[in-house]
């Protein structure tokens, strides 16, 4: 259970730090609305690392919520905000993806 606690975690970070971005390139109101969002996503996303620290070791914990929040944010950044996609940028992420399931692999 604190594993999915954990990946909700992580989707909830890419929702902050996707909001961040939206919130930079708005203004008026919808910059505030974004900035709203960031403020749920964030608590929402430590809440839930909490959560799952409580049964999980601290270091895998932070290491599989961070990759998750990485991972995603990357992928977000190259689909909506039209950031540079290479070889190596996609070389990075699946290396950070292997790396996230093998800390769950061997995580007790």
């Amino acid at each position: 259970m604190n594993w999915i606690l954990l990946i909700l975690g992580g989707l909830f970070e890419i929702g902050f730090t996707s909001s961040l971005g939206k919130a930079k390139e708005t203004t008026g109101s919808t910059m505030y609305l974004w900035y709203t969002s960031f403020a749920i996503c964030l608590v929402a996303s430590m809440t839930l690392l909490i959560k799952a620290t409580k049964t999980l070791p601290l270091g895998t914990a932070y290491a599989v919520w961070t990759g998750i929040g990485a991972v995603g944010t990357v992928l977000i950044g190259i689909i909506f905000f039209k950031e540079d996609i290479s070889f190596w940028r996609i070389f990075f992420i699946i290396t950070l993806i292997g790396s996230i399931l093998g800390l769950k692999l061997v995580s007790h």
